[in-house]
């Protein structure tokens, strides 16, 4: 590792990670210098700051740069980091500064962390709360929102990580005690430069001690069976193997940590339907390998709450039609997960899909489709599928120029559900052509419900 104290290091990015690993490197001693394409977000960190030189548009690494600590979402190709690599400079981002800095301690914290395309908030934020349940000092961190060096500056023992693949791919040496790996679709190609490249970043994971993963994805068995890890463990939404946890007569069981030991039931853990459960049982499987008992798992599942927008019961009618709010259900993979939990949908999609496949989406869940409401830019791509493979699925396609386009859709499904049936927001796509994110697209579709139904 680089000496930090009196080396020279930029940080590229000025926002939230950015800070984060200013504050942390000024801390070690070193010289700081910060760049972002934004003079606006470098003039935020004036007063926040003290000592840091704010240098705006940098295409090259000032002379005398002795590492780079960048923001994830920079590309490597981005000049400044391409500069960089020329110049042979190391590029790393805030999650490996931290974990090189915890190595620097006389008794690191404990790493427990979660990736994959899906569910990886709904995983850490489980995992967190069965810590809590146990009474470890733990906290959830990384993409979920807390940067990890703040964690470890405040002295936290077990650190919930959350990362994606940009967090991963500059994170070269992280070997958490135990990684789990949730699922695996396309996701960030643009990114990465290819599906391959997107899930070496994902496997990154599986290199501490224990390595995780869901058994009912293929790609995710491929990564898992070629992990150095020490101990490789499974989860399934079937019937678990030994060595395995699992779903058997409506109960998470675990067959890895334990010898045969039922859990909770399913039907006490949040949100409901197969996601959920994969998180779950992604989220016991980390506790267990860090030692947390039964009890404790039963406890932390049962108190935990779905963040906002992910498979949120909005409402249910008069005709008993219930409304589902799963907003950040931002690409096609997710959107599967998400009609699966449910028989008979009314689904409300649509958005930005960059480039992303429906096909598959819409020919396996079409048998559930009472009928479907579409929304934003690529719209149409969603229509055109449903045409080809549902072609008896009622579709209403929504002219953009709506007033108040969210409501319309809701009240277009309304209409085409019947007693029994799920209004479902699970866009398959992304928001930004319509909404600020996907969470004002989620407050836009619950106040749509709610002044629909006079709730």
């Amino acid at each position: 590792m680089t000496k930090l104290a009196g080396s020279r290091v930029l940080v590229a990015g000025a926002g939230v990670t950015g800070r984060s690993a200013a504050e942390a490197l000024l801390a070690a001693g070193a010289e700081v210098v910060v760049t972002d394409s934004s003079p606006e977000r470098l003039m935020a960190l004036e007063t926040l700051l003290e000592g840091v030189e704010l240098v705006a548009g940098l295409t090259e690494p000032p002379a005398g740069t002795s590492l780079v600590v960048t923001s994830p979402g920079w590309q490597p190709s981005s000049p400044l980091l391409a500069a960089a690599a020329s110049a042979g400079i190391e590029v790393i981002g805030e999650v490996e500064l931290a974990w090189r800095m915890a190595a620097e301690l006389a008794d690191p914290p404990v790493w427990l962390a979660v990736t994959g395309t899906n569910g990886k908030t709904t995983t850490v934020g489980m995992l967190e709360s069965i810590l809590h349940a146990a009474g470890a000092d733990a906290v959830a961190c990384g993409n979920v929102g807390l940067p990890v060096v703040d964690a470890l500056l405040a002295g936290r023992r077990v650190l919930a990580v959350e990362l994606s693949s940009f967090q991963l791919h500059w994170a070269p040496s992280v070997r958490p005690q135990a990684g789990a790996l949730l699922n695996l679709a396309e996701d960030h190609l643009d990114w990465h430069g290819g599906m391959e490249q997107y899930a070496q970043a994902k496997a990154q994971i599986l290199t501490g001690d224990v390595a995780i993963g869901w058994l009912d994805d293929d790609l995710v068995v491929s990564l898992l069976e070629d992990s150095p890890a020490r101990d490789r463990v499974g989860f399934t939404l079937e019937e678990p193997s030994e060595g395995q946890l699992g779903v058997r007569d409506g109960w998470l069981v675990d067959r890895a940590f334990a010898d045969d030991e039922p859990l909770i039931e399913v039907a006490k853990i949040r949100p409901a339907g197969p996601p959920g459960i994969a998180d779950a049982l992604a989220a016991t499987a980390l506790a267990r390998a860090y030692g947390v008992p039964s009890e404790a798992v039963r406890e932390g599942l049962e108190a935990f709450e779905p963040a906002a927008h992910r498979a949120v019961l909005v409402a249910v009618d008069g005709a008993d039609i219930q409304y589902i709010n799963d907003s950040k259900a931002t690409n096609p993979h997710a959107a599967v997960a998400s009609l699966r939990a449910f028989d008979s949908v009314v689904w409300i999609a649509g958005g930005l899909l960059k480039g992303a496949s429906v096909e598959e989406m819409v020919r396996s869940e079409a048998h559930r489709l009472r009928g479907a409401v579409l929304i934003g830019q690529d719209r149409q791509v969603i229509a055109d599928a449903l045409a080809r493979h549902a072609p008896d699925v009622p579709v209403r396609v929504l002219d953009t120029g709506d007033d108040d386009p969210m409501t319309t859709a809701v009240r277009a499904a309304q209409e085409l559900a019947r007693p029994g049936d799920t209004v479902l927001l699970a866009p398959a796509a992304a928001s930004m052509d319509m909404f600020t994110d996907y969470a004002h697209r989620g407050q836009a579709f619950e106040a749509a419900v709610r002044e629909l139904i006079g709730r």
